[in-house]
């Protein structure tokens, strides 16, 4: 199958450069094509930098826009003010059916606002939510990492539900384990969310729910989809990322503290590194935002271009798999099954977790 993959060229740090070298590099390992908006001289100087094959820019379309998102733009810009924006346009491609997925390292509130609005959540999702991949003894999906600050015990089932679905296609595991990040164990834990969002968890068939996850069992596979708000999610990404950092900086000062550790250094280097790689984000790309009726992948701002193929390299296996149908499926399963309950798509608000 031949994906053709949308992309925001101007989102990110290290925009068009990280961008185009990214799609260059994953073109080289899928057959498909590529639509790139964005400046379009800042786009070809970019595919001249990196030396871009002539087959590899035969597949690369450009698509000039005269505004660029940034960082600092409120999310309701992406579809108010910006409407020529290369994010905005790039999301109108995409719900206009031009290509199969939408990559993009931009303004994340701006990404979920115009993908909950131009791409739209499929029939029957409360909430999209983002999903990232911790990259942890086993890898571990959790959502909501900053989508919706504030959720309800029904947005964390149908989040649970999602993220099972994921980790089944995308990951292989069967029937992935669903956690609820809790300060504790017991059922009665936690605020009114918490304590109401166990029992439904509990009480639904279709999840293999195994509790409440304390902070200090995330890194050691208690589960494989940890569900939470938007904020508190955000925040204990963050907080892992920065460890994740802190932790290599000081074995890399351990090692080159003296002659005898610098000696040591060289023996286990390989291991190092193959530790740091483990542990490594950009080994997994992007974070999806889940429950829209498309395929939308945000790359972290700071990716560079192995970052960017890698989230293309994502968006593509998310086609393949057929995620987005996948959803759908289980969410129109789990409303037959509580046919008293009818959720519809609920009004978004900028809400979200920068």
């Amino acid at each position: 199958m031949a994906c053709h993959i949308i992309m925001d060229a101007m989102g990110g740090d290290h925009a068009p450069g990280a961008t185009v070298q990214g799609a260059v590099q994953a073109l080289s390992a899928f057959e498909g094509t590529v639509t790139m908006y964005g400046m379009e001289d800042a786009i070809r100087k970019a595919l001249d930098d990196c030396d871009a094959p002539q087959d590899i820019r035969a597949r690369i379309q450009i698509r000039a826009a005269e505004q660029v998102i940034t960082m600092e733009d409120d999310p309701v810009d992406v579809v108010r003010k910006k409407k020529q924006s290369s994010m905005t346009l790039a999301l109108k491609a995409l719900a206009n059916g031009e290509g199969d997925a939408f990559v993009g390292a931009g303004n994340t509130g701006a990404m979920f606002m115009g993908a909950s609005m131009i791409v739209r959540p499929l029939h029957g999702i409360r909430r999209a939510a983002l999903a990232t991949i911790l990259p942890m003894e086993h890898p571990l999906l959790m959502l909501d990492c900053g989508a919706n600050v504030t959720v309800t015990p029904q947005h964390l089932v149908q989040f649970a539900q999602m993220g099972t679905v994921y980790m089944q296609e995308l990951f292989d595991i069967s029937a992935p384990r669903v956690g609820l990040l809790n300060n504790g164990a017991e059922a009665h834990k936690g605020t009114p969310l918490q304590v109401e969002a166990y029992q439904q968890l509990q009480q639904s068939a279709a999840l293999h729910f195994v509790g409440n996850v304390e902070g200090n069992e995330i890194p050691f596979g208690r589960c494989d989809v940890l569900v939470t708000d938007g904020f508190t999610g955000n925040v204990t990404l963050k907080f892992a990322e920065g460890m994740g950092r802190f932790l290599m900086r000081q074995v890399k000062g351990l090692f080159l503290s003296n002659a005898m550790t610098k000696l040591s250094f060289l023996l286990f280097r390989r291991n190092l590194y193959a530790l740091k790689s483990k542990f490594n984000a950009s080994e997994y790309g992007g974070s999806p935002f889940l429950g829209l009726s498309k395929p939308v992948i945000k790359a972290h701002g700071s990716s560079d271009a192995y970052a960017v193929k890698n989230a293309i390299l994502q968006a593509v296996a998310y086609v393949e798999k057929d995620v987005t149908a996948r959803i759908a499926a289980g969410i129109a399963q789990e409303q037959q099954t509580h046919s008293g309950q009818s959720p519809v798509n609920e009004t978004l608000k900028d809400e979200t977790a920068h």
